[in-house]
Order: C-alpha cells, then structure tokens, then sequence
C-alpha cells in the first residue's frame, strides 16, 4: 500500500534520516518508535503529501480513505455542535446528504421522463456513495466513538467551541475513527486521553479491519495492537516484522553489534590516522600516506542510534524520615470559586509512608485538583487537610515545562532552586541527574521533553522530598524514557501519589488505585490489574465530563486467604447477568442484521431503476427510518457488549 524508495530528508545541513527504503503492506499494524525528534511524525507528512522528501519517492497505492488527527480544530460555525462537528467533517459525508436530498427534490418535480430517468440514475449512485461510506450507521458510530472518548450524551448538542482543547482533540479523534478509513494514521493518540479512553482506545483500535500506522510512546497500546515495528532512529528507518517486546529484545542485539562494529572502526580509523600523520612528509612513504587517506575517505561512519537519553541518570536520592502517616483529609471538599458545586466533598482519606498511589477516571472529574490538595498546594474549602511528622512534599505538575524560563540555562534554573547549595556541590547534583557541563550551559528552549523532565526533578530534589506528587510525567518521554522513570518511581524508598494516562507507568509503579467516578471516590488495595478486576463486575459507567462525584468510604481489600472463595462466589452471582447480556447482544445483532439486509436491498432498488418517483420517495423514508432504528440499535448492543466484556 506505501513504499518509501530511498528517500531522504533534511532539515538545514543535518540529515533527518537518509536512503530510507520501506514497505508497509494493506492491512498491516504497524507502530513507530524511537527518539523524540528522531523523525517519526516527519514520516506521517510524507505519507500525506504535506511534505515531499529531498530525495527519492513516496508511493501511495490507489487513492485509500486516510484517517488522520489534525492538530488545529476550529468549528465551522460558533453554533456547530459536537455532533455536527464530527458528523460534517468527514469527508463526502455532508456533500453525499446534500446531493441525494437535491435529486429526491428534482425528481419529485420533474416530468421529462428522459431527465427522470437521467435523476433516478444519479440518485441510485448518491445511495450507493453514501452506503459505501457507512452513511446509514455514521451517527451511531460517532456516538460510540464519542461515548468511548469520555462525553456524556447530553454533551453532543454543546456547542463545539465551548469545549477546552484536550476535549476538540478527542472530537477530532472520534470523527476519524467513525470515518471507516482505509488508512489510519495516529500520531501518539494516548496524549490528550485518560485512563478509560486509553482503554476504550485500544479496544477500538483492535476491531479495527483497516491499514493502521501508530506512533506512540505507548507501551500497553503498543503491546495490545502492533504487529510491525518501525524503528526511526540515529538517521535510519528500520523495519522489524515483530512486536513491540521482540524487536526490543532483537534491538538490544544489534545495537551491542554496532557497538562492536564502531569501537572496530574507530581503531582502524585511529590506526590510519596515526600512519598519515607520521609519514605524511617522508618522500619513501608519501604513496602509502595517500593510499590511507584514500581508504579514510572511503570509509563509511558507522552511526549509532540515538539511544534516548530521555530519563537517563534518573536516579531519585533516598527519601528523608517521615512518620507513619503522611497526610490525612477529613471530611475534606474544595469548590472552585464560582463554580457553584465541589469537585468532592466529604472526602475520608489518609495516604501512610510508602504509599505509592495512582488517581485514575475520566478527565474533569478532578484528579489534579485531589493531588493538589494531597501536595498542600491548594486548601480544603471544608473540612481539613492534616500533615505528618516531617512531611516534604516535592509536586510536579502537568505543565512544569511552562514553569521554567525558555531563556534561563539548565545551571540558573537549577540555582534558582538550590538555595545556598555550594556552586561545586550542585555541579555534582547536575552530573548525577546526566547534565555535564556542556548541558549546564544550554537554555531550556532547545532541551528535549526528556530533558526537561530530568531538570524537574533535579529542581526537586535538590531539597528532597519524602512525598513526591507527580501529574502527568511520561507526557513527554519516550520508550526508554518512560521505563527508566517507571524504574525509578518504583525504587524510591518515600511516597508517592501520581496521576497518568499510560497504562503500563501505573501497572508498573501503583500499589494502590485511588478511583474518581460519579460513584464517587474509592481506594481499592492492590494493583491496577487488581483494580480492574474488581470494577470488572460492575455496570459500565457513563462518563460525565464536568460531573463532579460523591465520595465515600473505600472498600476494604479482601485478605488472600478468601480471595479465591470470594473470586469463586463472585463468578457464580455473575452468571444469571452475563446470561442476560449474551441474549440482549444475540437479540440486538439479529436485528442489526435484519436491518442492514433491508437497507442493501432498498439500495440495490434505488440503483436499479426499478422504482417509480413514488416508489423511490417511501424507499427514501424507510432509508432513513432504518438509519434511526440501526443506530439505537447499535447503541443498545454497544451497552450490553461492554457490559457483557466488563463481566469477564
């Protein structure tokens, strides 16, 4: 379907990557990894056609529907609707209704009947254009995407533009993904999603039968999806035909080969440097000189990958001594001023010395604004928020990057936060967290998202803490990145409380869940896979935006001596619900299909000719009242379907 014929690109004198020759197959999942800045995204607008490569050639087979997530989103009109935003956005959609209300019209009125027939003719394509891109069942698939991505029905008919951001970017998303696209094309999805949406995510991304191209730092999405990994990385575009672990484990491989292969080089190329520069003046030994030069000339670098330096030399220092209990909240609420209800109100919690504790729910429900509270940045507007013996806090928030100069270099922002610390000392602190003094020097515009998060933290824990509070940190790192800080938050001797949307962070550092949902807020005791397995049972949650939940008091973990009793009891309640859903899933995909089988046939009749004007108009409204009855249907199934899934 693609194939990139030695292609090259640069910015300015420095090659992006260079002779890069690739091949991706109809049908194939493919992820792309590598270093921020490596050229990931470039490959995408070649793709495209947004960028044309300085040399070789990009070849697109046919002209395949491409799924793609712009990144600059504006409502048509300030009254355009979340649903009609991403209804009308997809293309050929709008202008297909256009056309076959005009010639439903146009034919009503026409006698001619050569200009009848020419109209029948046009109509029965408009219907086949429109069938063929999943016309009859787009506003049911755009409401499931969208229910997926985190809104609430009553959000459909807001108004676009009163949406923030984060939320235009799932619409955007949502509007792809119903688009039945041939080719999609994402470029790290998981960034502006939550916990839910992320897992929503990848259970779409799963069913889906297309062409897929995936750049992400994702590894729970990685692992869940792709089959191919594309490596971009040190100026070279390499194809693994393996999964995300595999080609990790053959990386490591080749990467001690090149190695292997360099430090040979770099002998052999010391070697006849050092020939060169003794006998370059001897008259007996100047064609042998040049013999080497010539040999050096020729000689082709072996270039290493980049080998990300993202979290590198993150290494948390030990946590200083803290009592037992970090801090307690009783009958904690905060409200916004204003806003006219709490985010949470009568909220019993205590966080204990090496907690480690992630917050998970939809966005809006108010995570950062828990973590604040928990780190002493914000007060309770009821109740109280009570702190331990010799508790220091150390909070990183979601826009950190935001908080430091552009202009300062990485030594003043680390001075700024270093107090009276000895200019020598703190030149150590920079080495320890990978910053010589080269690095030191470099302003915080040109440092890499990696860079930026190692500097964080080196800011705070020059006055380390014992209570490390962290929203959002992976954002910016990548695969190696992040598991050098899952690495490190796992090792930290002290507490933490974090927020993040990457599954596989939480599943590797959170000993606790701590739930946010309109059931309220609950703290299960275990991991995140011990926290799915117990929400598992449960009715799915209609996710609520802006709806601010109840709290109450977390359940208590089961001991592991009547886990499994529990499992087995648990399993036994369930059955008479799952048979119940099994029957409304078998029920609602009979109709489905009864309905789909009478919409082929009233297509097939509109494209035949064999409808007269009256005939075509009640053919016309039954298209449309199956349209209706398709898409409550669809929504019925999706319900009992994830409903059924949740069950296990």
């Amino acid at each position: 379907m693609i194939e990139f014929r030695d292609v090259s690109v640069r910015y300015g004198p420095e090659p992006l990557f260079e002779h890069a020759s690739l091949k991706i197959n109809a049908g194939e999942r493919v992820g792309i990894v590598g270093p921020n800045g490596s050229g990931k995204s470039t490959l995408l607008k070649l793709i495209l056609g947004d960028l044309s490569p300085d040399a070789g050639e990009v070849l697109r087979e046919g002209n395949p529907r491409i799924g793609f997530v712009r990144q600059h989103l504006r409502p048509d009109t300030p009254e355009q609707t979340l649903l009609q935003y991403c209804l009308e956005g997809i293309p050929g959609f709008e202008r297909t209704e256009r056309d076959i209300a005009r010639l439903e019209n146009a034919l009503a009125e026409e006698r001619d009947p050569v200009r009848k027939e020419r109209l029948l003719r046009e109509l029965g394509e408009a219907h086949t254009r429109f069938e063929q891109m999943g016309g009859y069942s787009l506003e049911a698939r755009v409401k499931e995407s969208l229910g997926g991505l985190g809104y609430a029905t009553e959000d459909f008919g807001r108004p676009f533009a009163t949406f923030s951001g984060g939320w235009r970017m799932r619409a955007e998303l949502s509007r792809v993904l119903a688009s039945h696209p041939e080719l999609l094309l994402l470029d790290e999805p998981s960034n502006y999603l939550d916990l839910p949406a992320v897992e929503w995510l990848q259970r779409f991304l799963r069913a889906f039968e297309g062409t897929l191209v995936l750049i992400s730092h994702d590894r729970y999405l990685l692992r869940a999806i792709t089959k191919i990994t594309v490596e971009v990385d040190g100026g070279t575009v390499t194809r693994y035909n393996a999964p995300l672990d595999t080609y990790l484990r053959d990386r490591e491989v080749r990467y001690r080969q090149l190695l292997q292969a360099k430090a040979n080089q770099d002998r052999k190329r010391e070697q006849l440097e050092r020939f060169i520069e003794r006998f370059r003046a001897q008259a007996t030994k100047a064609a042998q000189a040049q013999s080497r030069e010539k040999q050096l000339e020729k000689m082709e670098e072996i270039r290493l990958p980049a080998r990300s330096r993202s979290a590198g030399c993150l290494r948390l220092p030990p946590a200083p001594h803290a009592g037992a209990e970090i801090v307690r909240l009783e009958d904690a609420a905060y409200a916004y001023p204003g806003a006219g209800r709490p985010v949470f109100e009568h909220l019993d919690l205590r966080v204990m010395n090496g907690d480690k504790i992630a917050i998970v729910g939809y966005n809006g429900m108010g995570k950062t604004t828990l973590l604040r509270l928990l780190a002493g940045v914000r007060k309770p507007t009821a109740g109280k928020a009570v702190f331990g013996y010799h508790v220091a806090p150390g909070y990183q928030s979601q826009d950190f990057a935001e908080t430091m100069d552009p202009d300062a270099t990485v030594f003043a922002v680390a001075k700024a936060a270093a107090g009276a610390l000895p200019e020598k000392e703190l030149r150590n602190r920079l080495g320890s967290f990978g910053f010589d003094a080269d690095d030191a020097a470099k302003p915080v515009k040109v440092l890499s998202g990696g860079e930026k998060i190692r500097l964080a933290f080196l800011r705070i824990f020059l006055n380390p803490p014992n209570f490390l509070l962290l929203d959002e940190p992976t954002t910016h790192l990548d695969l190696e990145g992040r598991e050098r800080l899952q690495q490190a938050v796992r090792d930290y001797g002290g507490t933490v409380v974090l927020v993040s949307h990457d599954v596989e962070f939480v599943r590797g550092t959170a000993e606790n869940i701590l739930e946010i949902s309109r059931r309220g807020i609950r703290r299960f005791h275990g991991g995140y896979d011990y926290y799915r397995e117990k929400i598992a049972g449960e009715a799915p949650e209609a996710p609520a935006p802006g709806e601010r939940p109840h709290t109450h008091d977390a359940p208590k973990a089961p001991s592991s001596k009547d886990l499994r009793r529990q499992r087995a009891a648990e399993r036994a309640a369930k059955a008479p619900e799952r048979k119940r859903l099994q029957r409304l899933v078998a029920q609602a995909e009979a109709d489905i299909a009864k309905l789909e089988a009478e919409q082929g046939a009233l297509t097939q009749s509109l494209g035949d000719g064999s409808l007269d004007a009256a005939g075509l108009a009640d053919a016309g409204k039954r298209l449309r009242a199956i349209q209706f009855d398709l898409a409550k249907r669809t929504l019925e199934w999706e319900e009992a379907a994830t409903a059924l899934e949740a069950l296990g």
